[in-house]
């Protein structure tokens, strides 16, 4: 079909489809327009087939069609923008090849990094000094082009009259997650968006993070050698005719009629949570209590967005921290399978910024780039992380908006942003000695800051000791394992729990009922308040962020079996899981109470006590002694109001520490 045809085809059309609709959009002042392809295709079924494989001819055709008709007002450089084309054209990024150089493609991604808007030299016009005459170029490449001579023989030094300049952005497309098989490393493509593509409503679906549908025409792109000229090899990426966003939900999971029967059959079975409980990690004996919390967590809480801006997260964080060997790193890559959007990331490869986002030097457009890092690119699902403890301080610290503001701010160099990072974290860590000391605080023994430890709402020590029976346990289902691959089939194969767990988010937002509520409430409340009041410090067993936490496993249990009310049975095995966690990690064994400050701070209230009666020991032996006090004497008075010495000695070492005294001269103590 030649162009003039092209052009024609074009002009009746848009005329018997969409005349008014590009009327209106003209006298709006827009210079765009979009056309569904799939009406295009009912119409005339060539032109749509040329569209595909000439793509550049075939727009530009459609364009002129436009300046055919009587427009209320002059546009200039008006573009036809595509939708709606058919789903057997999408391509993988992965799988994109030479033959594709020139075709309209249409891909699915996660934007990883976002350029600043600049602008682009399209055409520029220039004047000949000797004849006047004026010569226009088309930019087309890079390099900024001036014409070489003039029709009457002139070369060289023409002058710049005008320049014609569009605004463009250059995104970084990756693979959604979900659509790669277990640890595949996801591929990259450059995206240019220019004109309409990147006005300021356009770009705010284009942040780091967002999943997109691009719609565009694979170029090549000479790449220039150091020594000069070019190379043999080329680079390629997709100028953009439309970009669409892609809601950031579980709906990527296809869930046909066969399956949601079977998914509303399972919910309806009463033993439900031992199914689902024995179908996480099959291959992993025992842990049967972190299990169920896994279940509970994948099916999350409900998120509430209050009138004030207020917002209540849903996601729910978990932290396993354990003896080497015990099978943390094999749960949470089962979990990373199992999740219906997951990104899985361990220890020193993982750095703060690959973790939250970063801001990177764009090599195309000269500027700086924002660019997503793993708990924005599993915003809405999934992150796990492994080796929690391996990771500095400082990688670490990045961590604290996103798990509990559930968002990420950025503002480096001249860019200021906030992400969303909506995502549940599962975590995993050993302690510092390697192994645990069951008698030392739990925050003591993880190399991790005690205000990241406390955001987790869920803290499951996992413990590696001998057992005859146990070990005999292990050692069989492992080497029955090893024996057979085709060990029995989990109660719930992995592919119907991720749509399980995807159709439960889709649809089911339980509410509290007032059961529930008062079963919370009483156990909050008895477990605040129980307990001796020891010298003025009592130990706080609980905080309101366990009670967020008791809340979001309430919902969670509700999920399960697709309920729309939290009934007092889901608050009883929420309770139940957080005593389990709060006996493991918070119990001061000298006092018999749990002790909520064994995990946030990794300082019991007895110990704090003892730390405030030395202190007083030591004030009152200043008013009587003077300024330099000897060490036997705080020994003498502390064992008198009954302290045992070596408990003295830590503590006095602890004030050192903390500089609040100081040793002048050998077994004499100064308070500073």
């Amino acid at each position: 079909m030649d162009a003039a045809e092209q052009i024609k085809k074009f002009y009746e059309f848009l005329e018997k489809n969409y005349h008014n609709n590009l009327l209106e959009t003209v006298r709006k002042g827009k210079n765009f327009f979009v056309i569904d392809f799939q009406e295009l295709s009912r119409f005339d079924p060539e032109l749509a087939e040329e569209i595909l494989e000439q793509p550049e001819e075939t727009i530009k055709a459609a364009e002129i069609a436009v300046e055919q008709f009587e427009l209320p007002k002059p546009v200039k450089r008006f573009r036809i923008r595509l939708t709606n084309i058919p789903e057997d054209q999408q391509i993988v990024i992965r799988h994109i090849r030479a033959i594709h150089i020139d075709r309209l493609l249409v891909l699915k991604g996660v934007v990883r990094q976002s350029s600043d808007v600049r602008p682009q030299t399209i055409s520029a016009k220039f004047e000949c000094p000797s004849c006047g005459n004026t010569i226009s170029i088309l930019q087309l490449g890079q390099k900024f082009r001036e014409p070489t001579r003039c029709s009457c023989g002139r070369k060289g030094k023409f002058r710049l009259l005008s320049k014609e300049l569009v605004d463009s952005q250059r995104l970084v497309v990756e693979e959604a997650p979900e659509s790669l098989d277990g640890g595949e490393q996801p591929k990259r493509i450059s995206v240019f968006l220019r004109e309409d593509l990147v006005e300021p409503i356009m770009e705010k679906k284009t942040t780091p993070g967002s999943k997109i549908l691009v719609t565009g025409i694979l170029k090549e792109i000479p790449i220039p050698l150091r020594e000069g000229g070019t190379s043999t090899r080329f680079d390629i990426v997709i100028e953009t005719n439309y970009i669409e966003p892609i809601e950031q939900t579980f709906e990527t999971i296809d869930i046909s009629e066969e399956d949601e029967k079977e998914i509303k059959n399972l919910a309806n079975d009463p033993k439900v949570y031992e199914k689902l409980t024995r179908s996480i990690a099959p291959s992993i004996y025992g842990h049967e209590d972190i299990k169920e919390a896994l279940v509970l967590q994948l099916m999350g809480g409900v998120k509430k967005e209050r009138k004030d801006g207020t917002i209540t997260r849903g996601d729910m964080h978990i932290l396993l921290v354990g003896d080497p060997g015990a099978a943390k790193s094999s749960l949470l890559i089962f979990m990373s399978n199992a999740a219906p959007k997951a990104r899985y990331v361990a220890g020193r490869g993982a750095s703060g910024a690959g973790l939250t986002a970063a801001v990177v030097r764009d090599e195309f457009l000269k500027g700086w780039a924002l660019e997503a890092g793993a708990m924005v690119l599993a915003n809405g699902g999934y992150c796990m992380i492994d080796e929690l403890d391996k990771m500095s301080t400082d990688d670490t610290s990045a961590l604290h908006e996103a798990l509990s503001q559930q968002k990420i701010s950025i503002s480096k160099a001249n860019i200021q942003a906030t992400l969303r990072a909506e995502t549940t974290v599962l975590a995993a860590a050993n302690p510092k000695l390697g192994r645990f000391d069951p008698y030392q605080p739990i925050a003591q023994q993880i190399d991790l800051p005690p205000a990241l430890i406390n955001r987790f709402d869920l803290i499951f020590p996992v413990r590696d000791l001998p057992n005859r029976d146990i070990d005999e346990k292990i050692a069989s289902h492992v080497l029955s394992l090893q024996q057979s691959i085709n060990i029995k089939e989990p109660d719930v194969p992995s592919q119907l729990l991720k749509k399980y767990v995807a159709y439960a988010k889709q649809n089911i937002f339980p509410k509290l009922t007032d059961g529930a509520i008062e079963e919370i409430k009483r156990f909050y409340v008895d477990l605040r308040n129980m307990g001796t009041d020891e010298e003025g410090i009592r130990p706080i067993p609980i905080s309101a962020r366990q009670l967020e936490a008791l809340v979001r496993l309430a919902e969670g249990s509700a999920r399960v079996r697709f309920s729309k009310k939290v009934t007092k049975a889901d608050a009883k095995r929420a309770i139940r899981i957080l005593k389990y966690c709060l006996m493991q990690v918070g119990f001061d064994y000298e006092t018999g109470q749990i002790d909520i400050d064994r995990i946030s701070t990794g300082i019991p209230a007895s110990q704090r006590s003892r730390i405030v009666r030395v202190r007083e020991i030591i004030n009152e032996l200043e008013s009587t002694l003077g300024k330099t006090i000897p060490l036997d004497d705080i020994l003498r008075s502390s064992s008198e109001k009954g302290i045992d010495e070596n408990e003295v000695e830590e503590i006095i070492e602890r004030l050192k520490r903390s500089g609040d005294i100081f040793e002048p001269k050998r077994n004499f103590i100064s308070k500073l």
